[in-house]
């Protein structure tokens, strides 16, 4: 897959579409560049902007709109409900594809370098880009807010920005840069216009005030809608789902005699959580995502068929060195997962396996991820390979250029020779899974169990297979003596698991 930052820079305009719409024109002038969502709201007199690209242009999109934010938004007369310093008040990025923490934080320091040179702006790094541990949580580092900053950045040793002066830039304020993991913004509406209940229920569900460790949670006052409203961050999502809040929101709305009205979701928010919302609410048994017919165009078109008419088998069959061996015992090692998931959900929910009902579901969820994994992993090893192929294209008409070409092709095979290791270990996990499935799982699905782990093992010695080949073209023979020695461990546990698995079948067959 691409490699794919998101970007959801925060500004403090609420009011003047024409603002918010020069400044999403400034960010989407970067080529490569692609607008997701831009959202206003009045009250609170700021705006979301969520875009995505190529870590390679997306920080040159971010710095365009924090000079064009700058530009036209005034923070010494800029009043809302909502908390802000600066005019681009926060600006997190989120790691989407086949790319680290560790890239993301690259990128925030990089912007932060720039933001505070060029625009003379000061700039806080939160999350985890933080410098320090005390700049974690996005509302310490905003502690004050815009005056409470311009007033103690000078003297408080505290208050030194990461990046840029300490001297609150009085038009623009001063700024946050992080990276995160992808939130929810969430806000929820009560039958009421006391603010001094939101704040009450806000406190009960917030991490700071003993709520739930994952939300960050404040009561504002809507005015035209003479109501009020619970504003929430859910940082993670998976940890503290949307549903186990609005729960306890209601419960602590009826000790005040008022009801939840409606809720909205502010910018975009990722499929898994508002599947989880249905799943719940729905009382849904041995539901997946696989389920979701969205879901399933998107894995296809993963495969090339969606779109080009090509399937990933017709792909194979082609004349390209690329997909081959390797995509394919990704893929093998994908529908070992599968299977084993399509077991455990023929078992759990039947009586006469409510004992392992637990467990299989456990099972059935790691699966699914190692599914989607081991998906990814059939382009990623097709990549891989390209690299190497590019990297032998490279010029070497000089001696400089020789040596650049050398180097290349060597990074990219230890990189060729990483993807199908890791194959092999997401793999191994399967064939484990597998092994459950055939001791606890279903009887009548005994031999897709024994059918899932022999998928397993093909795809952990396929994968071994590319391991190895481009072993022998690594000059690096501490990498490589490393890499052998994991692939015959791998190979070791494959073979004894697949021993036992055989066992297990035959004797229920």
């Amino acid at each position: 897959m691409a490699k794919l930052v998101e970007c959801v820079p925060n500004f403090s305009e609420g009011r003047r579409p024409e603002v918010l719409d020069a400044i999403c024109a400034a960010i989407t002038s970067v080529d490569g560049i692609t607008l997701l969502d831009k959202e206003m709201d009045a009250d609170h007199n700021r705006a979301v902007v969520t875009f995505v690209g190529h870590p390679n242009v997306v920080v040159d999109a971010a710095f365009l709109g924090y000079q064009k934010a700058a530009e036209l938004i005034d923070m010494q007369t800029h009043t809302g409900e909502h908390p802000r310093m600066g005019a681009c008040d926060v600006c997190p990025f989120i790691p989407l594809s086949d790319v680290t923490i560790e890239d993301a934080i690259e990128l925030a320091n990089k912007l932060g370098k720039r933001v505070g040179e060029e625009l003379q702006i000061p700039v806080y790094l939160y999350e985890d880009a933080r410098t320090k541990a005390s700049r974690r949580n996005l509302a310490k580092v905003r502690q004050g807010e815009y005056e409470g900053i311009r007033d103690s950045i000078e003297t408080d040793p505290a208050r030194k920005p990461d990046y840029g002066p300490a001297k609150m830039n009085l038009k623009a304020g001063s700024t946050a840069i992080g990276v995160r993991f992808p939130l929810v913004a969430f806000n929820v509406y009560l039958d009421t216009n006391k603010k001094w209940i939101a704040d009450k229920i806000a406190d009960a569900v917030r991490s700071l005030k003993g709520g739930y460790r994952f939300v960050k949670a404040l009561g504002f006052e809507i005015k035209e809608r003479d109501q009020v409203q619970i504003s929430m961050n859910l940082v993670e999502y998976t940890k503290t789902p949307i549903f186990r809040v609005v729960e306890t929101i209601k419960s602590e709305a009826a000790r005040y005699g008022v009801n939840v009205t409606s809720s909205e979701v502010i910018g975009l928010v990722p499929n898994d959580a508002m599947l989880d919302v249905g799943e719940f609410y729905l009382r849904l048994e041995n539901f997946s995502k696989a389920q979701v017919l969205e879901e399933k165009l998107r894995e296809a078109g993963a495969y090339g068929g969606a779109g080009s008419g090509e399937s990933f088998y017709d792909e194979v069959a082609s004349s390209s060195p690329a997909p081959g061996g390797g995509s394919v015992a990704a893929s093998a090692g994908a529908l070992g997962a599968a299977l084993s998931a399509m077991v455990c959900r023929l078992t759990v929910g039947k009586k006469k396996y409510a004992g392992v009902k637990d467990e299989l579901t456990d099972v059935r969820d790691k699966a699914d991820k190692l599914r989607e994994e081991l998906t990814k992993l059939i382009d990623t090893d097709k990549e891989a390979f390209n690299r190497v192929m590019d990297a032998f294209g490279l010029p070497k008409s000089t001696d400089e250029e020789q040596a650049a070409r050398t180097e290349a092709i060597q990074t990219a095979t230890k990189g060729a020779a990483s993807v199908p290791l890791t194959v092999m270990k997401k793999s191994l996990e399967v064939l484990s899974l597998a092994e459950t499935v055939a001791a606890k799982g279903n009887e009548n699905s005994i031999t897709d169990a024994g059918v899932a782990a022999l998928m397993a093992s093909a795809a952990v010695e396929g994968a071994g297979y590319n391991v190895r080949i481009n072993l022998t073209s690594i000059d690096d023979k501490g990498f490589a003596a490393n890499l052998q020695s994991e692939v015959a461990s791998i190979r070791k546990e494959t073979e004894a698991a697949a021993v036992r698995v055989k066992e297990l079948v035959e004797s229920k067959l």
